[in-house]
């Protein structure tokens, strides 16, 4: 081998090696950063809930990100959501460096204490990089080329933002009208006009909507392998969503478990990227869905049985809501079985047949006394619900 061949043979070997180090190195600073979070709340008496949720989700989201770059470093997926989880502390780190600065009244460099004000500001961005995870889910690219005009508009909306916020900070500072309160907002002297971040958040939920729409228009035409990672992605999103929005929407000690449920959505792209158990998709989908159904319908329960109980039967309060706790207490497991029975009927029908078939070997096995009609029966059952390979049937003969 020629030295040019050798050289060549080296820098393939360093590429090869560089993006899993980098990787490493941004999870760990993560880490570290989230250490440091944890330790600054604890020692501030800070709620102690929120700041957990939220480690919940950097883990999730960096974690997600790091073994994604790690095992696929070509994948797009994987550095932005590696990106994302590094963008959390660093903008919480940021806001706190420019309330140091500009509300306590303790100076440094006047470029870097922008810097860290517009950075601390930018927090809301993240969220930016959920439509581009759904969209180049599952190898990190794009869908065709026509894709990168819509992505540039997208870019191109969402960048309106720290702009604004740019502008606004900079023509603040030059008029030394640039205040943070205490806790980390920005006066009106220094934040963009309103309807920026209404179309800040307008641009992120319709792109993250379009996303949604050809993925699933593409999980209609998929099969396979395919089908399962992107029911993984579907459902993911979709819990994601519905408790992103409440935990928004919502001021209630809810907001911090709200708030965890974010975590469904970098789970389920990692396990869709990875196949890492694709098919247990169809038994999530289903325990989710009947689990749901009980409780919205213990709920109803509960509800009418209080109120018929307080207005009808003018009971105390006390005791129409012990009555309605026992009742939907003896309800919940006949209803679950019965819901659970609809929902696979309906969504998990491969587990449902396979139940059924089990059980209908149940029934048969009682009256069996030909051990090869039962190794036969035995066999059949499980090609019809597992679909195995190869089968092999050990029967013990004797005592032992």
């Amino acid at each position: 081998m020629t030295r040019d061949d050798g050289a060549a043979a080296g820098a393939e070997r360093r590429s090869a090696v560089r993006p899993p180090l980098i990787a490493t190195l941004i999870g760990a600073l993560v880490l570290v950063a989230l250490a440091v979070l944890a330790g600054h709340a604890v020692l501030s008496g800070q709620q102690t809930g929120a700041v957990a949720s939220l480690a919940v989700v950097i883990v999730s989201v960096g974690g997600v990100g790091l073994v994604v770059a790690r095992h696929q470093p070509g994948n797009a997926i994987g550095w932005l959501m590696l990106g994302a989880a590094a963008w959390i502390p660093g903008s919480i780190f940021a806001s706190g460096y420019a309330t140091y600065v500009y509300h306590e009244g303790h100076w440094g460099i006047p470029v870097l204490d922008l810097a860290a004000f517009l950075i601390g500001q930018q927090f809301t961005l993240t969220i930016a990089v959920f439509p581009l995870v759904t969209l180049l889910f599952p190898d990190g690219r794009l869908p065709s080329a026509r894709w990168r005009w819509a992505l540039g508009g997208y870019l191109a909306f969402v960048m309106i933002l720290p702009v604004s916020s740019a502008v606004a900070a900079a023509g603040a500072q030059g008029r030394h009208q640039l205040h943070v309160l205490a806790n980390g907002q920005a006066t009106a002297a220094a934040s963009p006009p309103g309807w920026v971040a209404l179309l800040f958040f307008g641009t992120v939920a319709v792109a993250w909507l379009g996303a949604l729409a050809y993925q699933l228009a593409s999980w209609r035409r998929a099969s396979g392998d395919r089908r399962q990672q992107l029911k993984w992605l579907l459902t993911g999103t979709a819990v994601c969503a519905v408790l992103g929005i409440w935990a928004v929407a919502t001021n209630s000690v809810i907001w911090e478990v709200a708030l965890v449920g974010v975590a469904a959505l970098p789970v389920s792209i990692g396990v869709g990227i990875l196949r890492y158990r694709l098919y247990d998709i169809d038994r999530i989908i289903s325990r989710t869905l009947a689990y749901a159904l009980v409780t919205g319908l213990l709920v109803g329960v509960y509800a009418g049985l209080v109120l018929l109980a307080t207005e009808a039967l003018r009971l105390s309060s006390s005791v129409s809501v012990a009555a309605a706790t026992l009742a939907a207490a003896a309800l919940f497991s006949p209803v679950r079985r019965r819901v659970q029975r609809a929902v696979d009927r309906r969504f998990n029908r491969a587990r449902y047949d396979a139940d059924r078939t089990i059980a209908a070997f149940s029934v048969r096995l009682k009256d069996a006394v030909d051990m090869a009609a039962v190794q036969a029966d035995l066999a059949g059952v499980v090609c019809d619900t597992l679909h195995p390979a190869h089968l092999s049937i050990w029967v013990q003969h004797g005592d032992r």
